[in-house]
């Protein structure tokens, strides 16, 4: 169960990143640049540690999964982009294969 815990995280840190790259403007801002770093490396260390006990495309899969589905939901909220049924629909899509992993996966 810590592995899970270990790779939500991840996938949390994964959004603040995603999320900071657009707040950077390309790299060009100090401050938002050096939290999506920070975010950058904080992820990629939980995933590690994750994939220590998960099967690796599982551990990847659900890591990207959480992340795309933040992302995109963080991107409808802050920066308007589109929220049409078919976009939200494979947003729920993408949250079916990241539950339909976690319970097929053993650990």
């Amino acid at each position: 169960m810590q592995a899970w815990i270990m790779l939500g995280a991840a996938g949390l840190f994964e959004i603040v990143w995603a999320i900071g790259l657009k707040y950077s403007d390309g790299f060009t801002k100090t401050v938002p640049s050096t939290i999506t770093i920070i975010a950058m490396l904080i992820s990629m260390w939980l995933l590690a540690q994750a994939a220590r006990e998960l099967p690796i495309g599982t551990a990847y899969a659900v890591w990207t999964g959480i992340g795309a589905v933040g992302a995109a939901l963080l991107g409808i909220m802050l920066f308007h982009e589109s929220a049409n049924v078919v976009r939200l629909g494979c947003i729920a899509l993408i949250v079916v294969g990241i539950v339909g992993l976690k319970f097929s996966t053993p650990a």
